[in-house]
């Protein structure tokens, strides 16, 4: 069976982006990182639902020597929705993590070339990626590029290719497929923040929130 690195983070994306990835025949191999982020119910969700797919997971824990990022700082303040605002004037909020899919990807690649997989999986899509530069369809096609020229597996003609399948998918689009897949919504953990409820006030409990409206659908995660 082929192989597949798929990145998960216990988010909505993630979550239907390693069920996309079986459902086209993957054997799947998850990557759960722990970089010090503010909040653990992302890890623990991402752990629960590896174990209901059985697929096998690792969790890689890095210490960043530096914060850089509110997802990181607990003295620095997640900001309330501000993606659109923001890409409107060409910034960047506080929540990005300084080259963070750029190191996530590093070792999945590590990953990748140690197992023969052919394949890493991301769930990244451009409709609320909040501005950052590694979320972008181009930085995917370049990291291809680097990989082409800067590993064995690349060098040896065998390729290994990053799959970003929500890419260009709106945030309805996507729970509407995960519902289809059958993938257990309500586990996944998409807030900022760390608290027992999510806040619903940081820029992904907005697109989640927005994103089971225009889909028609009750978000499983929330209890009424």
């Amino acid at each position: 069976m082929k192989r597949a690195i798929v990145l998960l983070s216990g988010g909505l994306d993630s979550a239907t982006t390693l069920y996309l990835a079986r459902k086209q025949g993957f054997d799947c191999f998850c990557l759960i990182f722990d970089y010090g982020q503010r909040q653990r119910n992302e890890i623990n969700a991402a752990k629960k639902i590896a174990r209901l797919a059985q697929c096998h997971f690792h969790i890689i824990r890095i210490a960043l020597p530096h914060k850089g990022s509110s997802l990181l700082d607990r003295k620095m303040r997640i900001p309330r929705h501000l993606a659109a605002m923001l890409r409107n004037h060409n910034l960047i909020p506080t929540t990005y993590v300084p080259a963070r899919n750029i190191i996530f990807l590093s070792l999945a690649l590590f990953y990748a070339e140690t197992i023969k997989a052919g394949a890493i999986f991301i769930g990244a899509h451009i409709e609320d990626y909040s501005g950052y530069p590694d979320c972008r369809p181009e930085f995917y096609r370049a990291f291809e590029k680097v990989i082409s020229k800067g590993t064995k597996s690349g060098v040896e003609g065998r390729r290994i290719s990053i799959e970003t399948p929500l890419i260009r998918k709106k945030k309805s689009e996507i729970i509407r497929k995960a519902i289809n897949l059958g993938v257990p919504l309500g586990l996944t953990w998409s807030c900022y923040e760390g608290g027992k409820v999510p806040c619903g006030r940081c820029d992904s409990c907005y697109y989640r929130k927005k994103g089971f409206k225009e889909a028609g659908i009750k978000d499983p995660s929330i209890r009424s």
